[in-house]
């Protein structure tokens, strides 16, 4: 009997699961391989990570790290002191990391310096601003990896430019894909009853015309960290609510942010401005779906929008995924455009695309093959 292929799936905020929860259903169906799911603990906020494991039907993680929140340097630290413990004692042939997070760049240098293959999904996004601890924990775990999965072309084109070899790079799609149409239907028989901060009970289907509302998230520190950035965007919060209703299941970090800075009054001036805690990922897709147009500064929300075709407006100065502008129903706009461009949707002007190569769904199964063939090399 062939040896199995052990090998650590790691996740630490709320993205990564969507990510691996295709991987570990594809590899569960293939007796060669042996996963074993580390949660770092980044996120730790029950809707950011156990209503994950309830709503996708896996079980507890086989380790959490449990580290909690912190700086980025000790939060960085402590994955990496507790991560070579575990690749130490259970001794995998391969770590496997997804995303941009402190945990992807932690587990990765602590695998790397162990001689352990590391391999990054969603490998080669950049955006050029170093300003975001996204693209340093990017470019930090691509120094260093052994294998790559992109997403989009424009990844692979990025990677070789920094010197990687091109048959270390394999373009298998798009897990978030995977998980969205898993779950498109799933969705639709979830409970949409929501508590507003200011205490309403609102209700999707009873309170809300489908096509009728916007959806937001926003948690980006350029964005919500100064009071500055933060009092504009409320100010435009405000302001778009009045022509159209808004449904905002609020980051902790945000929501932090609003009270510390004193903005929750003026939100509360808004009756048709709809602040909810945050959300689990059923809930937040029929959310997603029915809505007019999503306004964010989220990375995945941009791809998930791409693929539903529904204007999606990003509030950042760049994008990892420029695919989502070229190709798809995105577009990268500043703080003062917002209005414009929630009148030319509401006009049913907004952007529309289509969806690209490899986002079908069957990515797992595609990345799962070639796993098979390079760690058995």
């Amino acid at each position: 009997m062939s040896k199995k292929i052990k090998i650590i799936l790691t996740v630490g905020a709320r993205p990564n699961f969507m990510k691996i929860v295709p991987l570990l259903h594809e590899m569960k169906k293939h007796p060669e391989f042996a996963p074993v799911l580390v949660h770092t603990g980044q996120h730790y906020d029950t809707n950011m990570s156990a209503l994950f494991l309830e709503q996708f039907d896996i079980p507890e993680p086989d380790i959490n790290l449990e580290v909690g929140s912190a700086s980025h340097a000790v939060q960085t630290a402590r994955i990496m002191e507790r991560f070579e413990k575990v690749c130490i004692e259970e001794n995998p042939q391969a770590v496997l990391v997804v995303g941009d997070v402190n945990s992807t760049a932690a587990c990765t240098l602590a695998a790397a310096k162990l001689n352990i293959k590391t391999i990054h999904y969603e490998a080669g996004l950049r955006s050029g601003d170093k300003s975001m601890p996204e693209e340093i924990n990017r470019l930090v775990t691509d120094a260093i990896c052994d294998f790559f999965f992109t997403t989009l072309q424009d990844a692979n084109e990025n990677l070789i430019k920094e010197g990687h070899s091109e048959n270390k790079i394999f373009m298998c799609g798009n897990l978030m894909i995977d998980s969205l149409l898993q779950n498109l239907k799933k969705s639709n028989d979830i409970d949409m009853q929501f508590k507003t901060l200011s205490g309403r009970t609102i209700r999707l289907k009873e309170d809300f015309v489908p096509g009728e509302y916007g959806v937001m998230t926003f948690h980006h520190p350029v964005n919500v960290d100064k009071k500055e950035s933060l009092e504009e965007l409320v100010d435009i919060w405000v302001k778009v609510s009045k022509k159209i209703p808004l449904v905002f299941p609020v980051h902790p970090r945000t929501r932090k942010n609003l009270r510390a800075f004193g903005f929750e009054d003026h939100i509360r001036s808004s009756a048709r401005l709809f602040l909810i805690d945050s959300v689990g990922y059923l809930q937040f897709i029929n959310l997603m779906k029915q809505a007019k147009f999503v306004l964010t500064d989220s990375g995945g929300i941009q791809e998930e929008t791409t693929y539903l075709n529904i204007p999606c407006l990003t509030i950042r100065p760049c994008t990892e995924r420029p695919v989502t502008i070229w190709q798809g129903s995105n577009k990268l706009i500043k703080v003062h455009e917002i209005m414009t461009e929630v009148q030319l949707i509401l006009m049913s002007k907004g952007k529309t695309g289509e969806v690209p190569r490899f986002w079908d769904g069957q990515s797992a199964e595609r990345i799962v093959k070639v796993l098979s063939e390079i760690l058995k090399r």
